[in-house]
């Protein structure tokens, strides 16, 4: 195999790790969006009231993360090997934080819905909402975030650590030559000359 194979050997496959990542976490950072959409808990209170708790009350962070994300992933597309690493470490934090409002809000359910019950009974108080509600069922929603977010972990480490084999940006600049145009010279030229002490009938 040649040299040149061999770069363009090298070239196609930090593309398809290129395009691997940049698509898997573009899909995740949606995916973070959707869960912050989806109904985390079903809580019902001492009084058998109903309320659905949704992600966007029991981890408000999701949504300004997920967009961090992907705006992170535009960037990527453009960015030099120096920025890949910044951006891939950028990238596995917003993972961690993705796992942190995950985890909380597992560990705590009472505390993750409490706006949401003060909102619908007037109670404030972390001790007087715990009494009031009876019982939590989680739904699928917090682990599909928690798994997200390390999944996001993952990506940014993967583009840490595999960006200075991406290839660099395709965009192609095309120069144009100005060349100054000849003209004939005409009689007013032949005056102006005269005028300046020149002899037209010199050639240049």
């Amino acid at each position: 195999m040649s040299g040149q194979d061999a770069a363009d050997r090298a070239r196609s496959t930090g593309r398809r790790i290129k395009n691997t990542i940049m698509l898997a976490t573009a899909v995740l950072s949606l995916l973070t969006l959707v869960a912050w959409t989806q109904v985390w808990f079903g809580v019902t209170l001492t009084d058998d009231t109903p309320l659905e708790i949704a992600g966007e009350v029991a981890a408000p962070a999701l949504s300004a993360l997920a967009l961090a994300s992907l705006v992170l992933v535009g960037a990527l597309s453009i960015a030099g090997p120096v920025f890949r690493i910044v951006f891939g470490l950028l990238e596995a934090l917003i993972g961690v934080a993705v796992v942190f409002s995950a985890v909380v809000a597992l560990q705590d359910p009472v505390v993750a819905s409490a706006s949401a019950v003060s909102d619908a009974t007037g109670v404030a108080g972390a001790r007087s909402i715990a009494d009031l509600v009876q019982t939590i069922d989680p739904s699928i929603w917090p682990p599909v975030a928690l798994v997200v977010g390390v999944l996001l972990v993952v990506a940014g480490l993967a583009i840490v650590v595999t960006g200075r084999r991406w290839p660099g940006s395709s965009r192609k600049y095309n120069a144009t030559r100005l060349a100054p145009v000849k003209r004939e010279r005409t009689s007013v030229d032949d005056w102006d000359a005269l005028s300046s002490g020149d002899d037209p009938t010199t050639n240049d």
